[in-house]
């Protein structure tokens, strides 16, 4: 607006020419601001876009725990399937059946584990 008044289309003055540096000073101000409004404007945009990016590892990292939790998991629920069919294994009806079995789920379980903790997963 203060622009428009300071032009002078058609010959046709809008102002009193001397008040015009007056309205000059003005329309400096409004650029000013202006751009000061548009700078603040990118910060937060790059503030926000920043918060994302760091909800977004957070989330990675908590679903690569998750993960390696369910595969430590998986190896009880494999052996405890395999030996708890209905069919003859080794060790079927027998002592040391149950001794491996708990053996195994202890021994790779616990493998499993200090992998995923050796490379950062928990």
């Amino acid at each position: 607006m203060v622009n428009r008044l300071l032009r002078d289309d058609e010959n046709i003055p809008l102002t009193n020419p001397t008040i015009a540096p007056y309205f000059q000073d003005v329309y400096d101000h409004v650029l000013g601001a202006a751009e000061t409004v548009d700078s603040t404007r990118d910060h937060v945009a790059s503030i926000l876009e920043s918060n994302l990016n760091e909800q977004g590892n957070e989330l990675n990292v908590i679903t690569r725990k998750l993960a390696a939790w369910a595969a430590i998991i998986a190896v009880p629920t494999a052996i405890t399937g395999w030996y708890g069919q209905n069919v003859p294994y080794p060790g079927f009806e027998q002592p040391w059946g149950f001794v491996t079995s708990s053996l195994l789920i202890l021994v790779l379980g616990g493998l499993l584990y200090l992998g995923l903790r050796r490379k950062g997963w928990l």
